[in-house]
């Protein structure tokens, strides 16, 4: 009997000819992400890095994206102390402020290769499935504890096929997309399974498939995962990895799978996320004309180059409306600066959008665009719960780019189709 996507990998990293569902495995990860959680993680086992130290300096990979720049004093000292274990137990991948959003970082350098199995302290590690990586999040505890032994047990999860037929209409996306799938499946509709996307996916970038991957986690998906094709390989090279790097793990034709699904592209339409949950999912004509004001483009989830472009493109002779404020926070240092030497940044800010750094800014609530009582935001994130972006009285619409460029000129919720 053939194996899944998880099966193989897990089965390989742990020594096993095969695996089944529910089996426990015992894993050395190839990389572990933190990012400003570092501090608090590391402070977990002091006492046990001071004796015994980090178990491999190439095992963690830390990005500092959170609050960049620090916005108080206890944030300052904590990226100090992070800064201070990096140089004391010679980490050798650290990406000080400014670097970006880890996961974009972590992909962008190489550091989640197909068939490899990442695991980070934040949810959306799910994200380097994009690329055929087996990446979940974990615990701070967990984290702390890999620092130290280097291994990490893993129930191997039962997995969920998602075919795709057909291509998406533009200006639809992948937003929309994977969105309409969650609101379907709802947000436990996957909890703790392996999400296989198959079928027409070559109609999909990359960056498309990240924004899938990123959002697997919103679905309760253990992992969210793409084969490797020629666009995976041809956007590793343009990265400089090799393809003797790194071995490519696919699904056996055979393999067993808890649950299937078929997506027709064809028929999927703009659609948003209202408030409070990801999963209440309602097509965009459902919501037209509801007053915005704050729009934010970016994060891991739609901070790329395509995003910021698709944007521009749609906002290209027209001007944010009055009393309403458009936040653009790249993913990335690489796509801020590849945005500014095509125009994108210049055409973006030209109808009144405020550039923030790289980083996570206001998607979690603690600064750069934190909500007032009352106040709507239509976001590109990835998450819409009560006092996610720093108020529980304030509502958290998810959509995507061409939805909140189309609704940023209007004030308003607004289909995309009416002015692509």
């Amino acid at each position: 009997m053939g194996m899944t996507f998880a099966e193989k990998v897990l089965a390989r990293k742990a020594g096993l000819e095969s695996v089944v569902p529910g089996q426990i495995v015992m894993v050395r990860p190839d990389h572990l992400l933190t990012h400003d959680n570092t501090a608090a993680i590391v402070g977990k086992i002091q006492p046990e890095l001071d004796t015994f130290g980090l178990v491999d300096p190439h095992l963690p990979v830390i990005v500092l994206d959170h609050v960049v720049p620090a916005a108080s004093e206890k944030t300052a000292v904590s990226h100090r102390n992070v800064r201070a274990f990096v140089q004391a137990h010679g980490v050798r991948h650290f990406f000080d402020v400014g670097a970006g959003v880890c996961h974009q970082v972590v992909v962008e350098k190489g550091l989640a290769l197909p068939g490899t199995v990442v695991v980070g302290s934040d949810s959306h590690t799910c994200s380097y499935g994009a690329v055929g990586a087996f990446a979940t999040g974990i615990d701070r505890t967990e984290a702390a504890a890999l620092m130290l032994r280097g291994e990490t047990w893993f129930k191997v999860p039962p997995t969920m096929k998602i075919s795709l037929h057909g291509r998406l209409q533009p200006p639809v996306s992948a937003k929309d997309l994977v969105l309409a799938i969650i609101g379907e499946l709802g947000a436990d509709g996957a909890n703790y399974a392996a999400v296989e996307y198959h079928g027409d996916i070559e109609g999909l970038t990359i960056g498309e498939r990240f924004t899938m991957a990123n959002m697997g986690i919103e679905m309760g998906a253990k992992v969210a995962v793409f084969p490797v094709d020629h666009q995976t390989r041809a956007y590793l090279r343009g990265i400089g990895v090799l393809e003797a790097s790194y071995l490519a793990v696919e699904a056996d034709p055979d393999a067993v799978y808890a649950r299937t699904m078929d997506v027709d592209l064809e028929r999927i339409e703009p659609v948003v996320a209202c408030p409070h949950r990801v999963d209440n999912v309602k097509p965009v004509t459902d919501v037209l004309g509801l007053p915005i004001d704050q729009f934010l483009l970016g994060t891991c989830t739609n901070g790329r180059l395509e995003d910021l472009e698709t944007a521009a493109d749609i906002l290209e002779g027209h001007q944010v409306a009055r009393g309403s404020r458009l936040l653009v926070a790249p993913a990335s240092k690489e796509v801020l600066d590849e945005a500014l030497g095509r125009g994108i940044i210049g055409r973006l800010s030209a109808a009144g959008a405020m550039i923030l750094p790289p980083g996570c800014g206001p998607c979690l609530g603690a600064h750069q665009g934190v909500l007032a009582p009352g106040e709507r935001c239509l976001s590109t994130s990835n998450r819409n719960f009560k006092g996610r972006m720093g108020c529980k009285e304030a509502e958290i619409y998810l959509g995507s780019p061409a939805t909140v460029a189309a609704s940023a000129i209007t004030g308003k919720i607004t289909d995309p189709r009416t002015l692509a």
